[in-house]
């Protein structure tokens, strides 16, 4: 497998803040981590390729519920939207969510769209009436039957996250003493859930 390098540092770590922050747990505390900060934000990217080109695309998504332990992420969706464009035509996806003390997840996956209207009425709200509208004609109005609305369903394949083992103060504190030292700082929890621990853990 190729890969890029722009520089030799002999036998020195060429990424001293992954060789510092990088942990590998129990897949249980790996995967509570991930759920508690997914839960948390709510709020991310969903990123897709575009129909029509070799370009992405991503667009801010809230979570709506999640299944098979956690691995399934849902969300709402307007079926006549471009994202279900390019879910058809492309449906490997990632997620990233990010909340302002600079905590991050990334979760790559497949998408798939799903129109079954038990599903819908599962996990409807009443806000989508605000994002999809009511077109007065007695069938497009926004509610749980409109066709319109649909779910999006991630299956993760595969995630790598970062939050923090410190508070803020501890996380400034270590950060300062590394830019005096040229130490990188041990201020997160970087951690990789492979495509076999995600398949592991749904079996459960």
């Amino acid at each position: 497998m190729s890969t890029f390098s722009n520089t030799d540092t002999g036998n020195k770590t060429a990424d001293p803040y992954t060789a510092k922050n990088l942990e590998d747990p129990s897949l249980k505390e790996k995967v509570e981590d991930l759920q508690s900060f997914i839960d948390k934000t709510k709020f991310c990217l969903l990123t897709t390729q575009t129909a029509d080109s070799d370009l992405l695309a991503s667009r801010a998504m809230a979570l709506a519920a999640k299944e098979g332990n956690g691995f399934d992420l849902l969300f709402h969706t307007n079926t006549e939207s471009g994202k279900t464009d390019d879910l058809k035509t492309h449906n490997s996806v990632n997620i990233g969510f990010i909340n302002n003390s600079g905590e991050w997840a990334s979760i790559s996956g497949h998408a798939s769209i799903e129109t079954d209207r038990e599903v819908v009425k599962k996990h409807y709200s009443p806000a989508l009436k605000a994002w999809i509208g009511d077109l007065g004609d007695g069938t497009h109005d926004g509610g749980q039957d409109d066709p319109r609305i649909a779910i999006i369903r991630v299956k993760a394949s595969t995630a790598q996250y970062a939050v923090s083992k410190r508070t803020a103060i501890g996380g400034f504190v270590e950060l300062a003493k590394g830019v005096a030292s040229g130490e990188a700082p041990s201020v997160n929890k970087l951690r990789h859930i492979s495509e076999a621990e995600v398949k592991q853990w749904k079996s459960q």
